[in-house]
């Protein structure tokens, strides 16, 4: 993978700290950032945003203090 894409994808993957304030905003910020960064990656889409949607609902529910 060419080095600008692995900088954008990890760029995108620091933003699923961005926590909504509901459940459901928590599961579509980061169902968001894990489609673009899939398809900055070549990867799937829709598992790119079902891993980020996963991902960002589980940070946010274990560290809810750090999730504004």
């Amino acid at each position: 993978m060419p080095v600008k894409k692995f900088l954008l994808a990890i760029a995108a993957c620091a933003g699923l700290a961005a926590c909504g304030d509901t459940l459901g905003q928590q599961a579509a910020g980061g169902a968001a950032i894990g489609a673009g960064a899939s398809v900055i990656t070549g990867n799937g889409v829709l598992e790119g945003a079902a891993i980020g949607a996963a991902g960002n609902v589980a940070y946010c529910q274990l560290n809810p203090g750090r999730c504004n």
